[in-house]
């Protein structure tokens, strides 16, 4: 009589890697959705409200993986399966991982005023000219929205002043200019007196202008910056976080220079 060795049957059958690996495949998809968002609108693959769509079914779609992996943890658990276990402990992870930027963005979305033009200047905003058509063809305007901006903008950004530089025009003209370039702006205009440019964000390609008006003075030359988002009520604090950035990276050149 022939003696055949038979494995014995895991515990919970097969259940725990089912859905174990239905949890990778739905984060695998998810996060192909939510980090293809931005660059296919920026490649001008898909429009705006179809890479929100896209980020938004990725979302959903990487939380339905968190409750399989979290299902397949407690299954894999209690049938004492260790490698089923460990993977859906590592989506759950994963999934935690992937929701950090955008549950930081909601806070920030919170935690700042719903605008999307910041000046160092709100009683006489540096202009746009050279840019001027590009911002008339897109949803927000040209000129400065005026006193409820400023306003909200003195509450939150209190710390956004005129900077003063005490050397010749010529010399903080380059300096402007040498800063811009380092911070990957697309020059469109310098003059004496002025610079535009854009800054386009990384992740969706959204289009944000920047001036940057020179006034000599007895004191030095007073700079005076203006960024301001093409569409969207709100930056999430984008633009004045460029502006304290420009500045501070002006001042970094020249820091025994700046007047009081």
């Amino acid at each position: 009589m022939s003696k055949f060795s038979l494995r014995p049957r895991p515990r919970g059958g097969r259940w725990p890697v089912v859905f174990a690996w239905v949890a990778v495949l739905l984060l695998v998809i998810g996060a192909a959705l939510m980090g293809g968002a931005g660059p296919l609108h920026r490649l001008g693959v898909t429009s705006l409200g179809e890479s929100f769509g896209l980020l938004r079914q990725g979302a959903y779609l990487a939380m339905g993986a968190a409750a399989l992996g979290l299902v397949a943890l407690g299954i894999a658990s209690v049938c004492r399966r260790g490698k089923p276990a460990l993977v859906g402990l590592m989506v759950i992870a994963a999934v935690a991982g992937m929701m950090v930027v955008p549950w930081q963005m909601m806070q920030r979305a919170q935690n700042v005023p719903p605008i999307h033009d910041i000046t160092t200047d709100m009683q006489d905003p540096p202009v746009f000219e050279t840019l001027a058509p590009a911002r008339e063809a897109a949803p927000n305007a040209v000129d400065y929205p005026g006193e409820d901006f400023a306003r909200q903008q003195r509450t939150a950004y209190p710390s956004i002043q005129p900077l003063t530089i005490a050397l010749p025009l010529a010399e903080v003209r380059q300096t402007v200019e040498e800063v811009a370039r380092e911070a990957g702006w697309e020059i469109a205009h310098v003059s004496d007196s002025r610079l535009e440019a854009t800054a386009t964000t990384r992740w969706f390609g959204f289009k944000d202008d920047v001036v940057v008006r020179l006034t000599p003075g007895n004191d030095g030359v007073r700079v005076d910056v203006r960024s301001a988002s093409r569409m969207g009520m709100s930056d999430i604090g984008t633009n004045a976080g460029r502006v304290n950035g420009y500045l501070e990276a002006l001042k970094a050149k020249h820091p025994n220079r700046l007047a009081e």
